[in-house]
């Protein structure tokens, strides 16, 4: 079967480790998920470029979707880009309506 690799931006880490430990919880074989942290061009680029890496879907930047997009042209390799959406938010009533804020003009 398929496995899949998650390289999360390094400001969501935590929350995929996480998810890979509730994974791990329930059952999910070791190897099926696999967490890949840290920055772009250390972690991101070597993935991207890997030959057992058949496909790549990216949700970030445009910039680093073309760099994306180039490297796995030259492996022949589907891609799938998402570089301009933005996702919801959600602030709840008892929030520090200062950081949410914050947080929120952050992610613009």
């Amino acid at each position: 079967g398929c496995t899949a690799v998650l390289k999360p931006s390094e400001l969501a880490s935590l929350t995929c480790l996480e998810l890979g430990g509730i994974c791990a919880e329930i059952g999910l074989p070791p190897g099926v998920l696999n967490i890949i942290t840290g920055l772009g061009p250390e972690a991101g680029a070597p993935l991207a470029s890997h030959p057992y890496v058949d496909k790549i879907a990216f949700t970030g930047s445009t910039e680093t979707g073309k760099r994306i997009m180039i490297t796995a042209s030259q492996m022949v390799k589907p891609v799938s880009l998402e570089l301009g959406g933005k996702s919801p938010l959600i602030v709840f009533d008892d929030v520090d309506i200062d950081k949410a804020v914050e947080w929120a003009m952050f992610g613009c």
